[in-house]
């Protein structure tokens, strides 16, 4: 519960202060390659995911045997 409420304080001015030490940290030059890796890692992410929920889709999709309709003359 405490983590839920702290989650959710950060107002503007904290979120500037975040990006700042970012830019410190990082310099100007590596955040796009660090955003351009971040976006990388989450579009395989998602691939991964949707590779994994079609496999499941497919599993329950296994279609179970025909019987074989015998005819009167038999």
């Amino acid at each position: 519960m405490v983590n839920n409420i702290l989650l959710f304080t950060f107002g503007p001015w904290e979120v500037v202060v975040v990006l700042l030490l970012a830019l410190l940290l990082f310099g100007g030059k590596k955040i796009p390659e660090l955003a351009r890796g971040l976006g990388k890692g989450i579009r395989e992410f998602n691939s991964a995911k949707a590779s994994i929920e079609q496999e499941i889709k497919d599993g329950m999709k296994v279609e179970q045997p025909k019987e074989k309709v015998r005819s009167n003359r038999d």
